[in-house]
C-alpha cells in the first residue's frame, strides 16, 4: 500500500545513499576531490587508493551504514504498510529501500550525481536482509582479495556469491530475495565493466592487504 509514510521513507533512503563520504572526507580533511584521482569513482575503493587506508575504512564504513540504515526504514514505517516483520511483504519494501539507497550512492543529489560502484552500499543492504549471506560473501570477498588481490574480482564473487547461496544453501523461500539476488549481480556487471577488461588484459591494480603504509 502506497502511502505519505512509505513514500517518504523511500525519499530518504534516497538521501541516506546520497551522502558522498569519500568526496566529503577527502574535501573536509585533504583537500582532494577523489573523484579526481585513482579511477574517478566516488567509493571506499578508490578512498583506500588516493588517501589512504584511515580514510578508506572510514568511508567503507559509513557507506556500508548507509544501505543497512536506509534497509532497516521499514521498521519505522508502521506494520500497517508492511505487514507483519516477516511477511514478503515486509522484505520488499526492505529491499525497494536498499535499491533506492544503492542508486543514491550512484548518483549522488549532494555530489552531483557522480558516485561510486555502490559495493559497500549493497552490502550494507544485504546485512539487514540476510545476515548469513552477508557474512559468507564477506568470506569469499576476502579469500579472493587475499589470494589474487584484486578488490574488484573479490567483489564480483563476492556479489554471486549472494544469490547462490541465497538458492542452495539458505534456500530461501522469499522469491524477491532471489531476484533481487540475481539484479545484483547484473549490476556489479555493469558498475565493473572496466575492471573486467582490465583483469582479462592483466592490467588491473593489485592491493595487498597486509603491506605497512609509511
Amino acid at each position: 500500500m502506497v502511502s505519505v509514510y512509505s513514500i517518504s521513507a523511500l525519499i530518504l533512503a534516497y538521501l541516506f545513499g546520497s551522502i558522498p563520504a569519500a568526496v566529503w572526507i577527502g574535501q573536509a580533511f585533504y583537500g582532494i576531490d577523489v573523484r579526481e584521482y585513482g579511477s574517478g569513482n566516488a567509493g571506499a575503493t578508490n578512498t583506500f587508493r588516493v588517501l589512504g587506508k584511515k580514510a578508506g575504512i572510514a568511508v567503507m564504513l559509513i557507506d556500508i551504514c548507509k544501505g543497512f540504515t536506509a534497509t532497516n526504514l521499514a521498521f519505522f514505517i508502521g506494520l500497517s504498510v508492511t505487514g507483519p516483520q516477516h511477511s514478503v511483504q515486509f522484505y520488499n519494501y526492505q529491499l525497494a529501500l536498499g535499491v533506492v539507497a544503492v542508486m543514491g550512492h550512484l548518483f549522488p543529489i549532494f555530489a552531483g550525481f557522480r558516485g561510486g560502484k555502490g559495493i559497500a552500499t549493497l552490502f550494507g543492504m544485504i546485512l539487514a536482509v540476510h545476515l548469513q549471506a552477508a557474512l559468507l560473501c564477506v568470506l569469499v570477498f576476502l579469500i579472493i582479495l587475499i589470494v589474487f588481490k584484486y578488490v574488484s574480482l573479490g567483489s564480483i564473487a563476492a556479489g554471486f556469491t549472494f544469490p547462490l547461496s541465497i538458492i542452495f544453501i539458505f534456500q530461501s523461500p522469499i522469491r524477491s530475495v532471489v531476484l533481487y539476488g540475481m539484479c545484483i549481480c547484473v549490476l556489479i556487471m555493469v558498475t565493473h565493466q572496466k575492471n573486467i577488461e582490465r583483469l582479462l588484459k592483466g592490467k588491473e591494480n593489485k592491493v595487498n592487504l597486509f603491506k605497512k603504509t609509511a
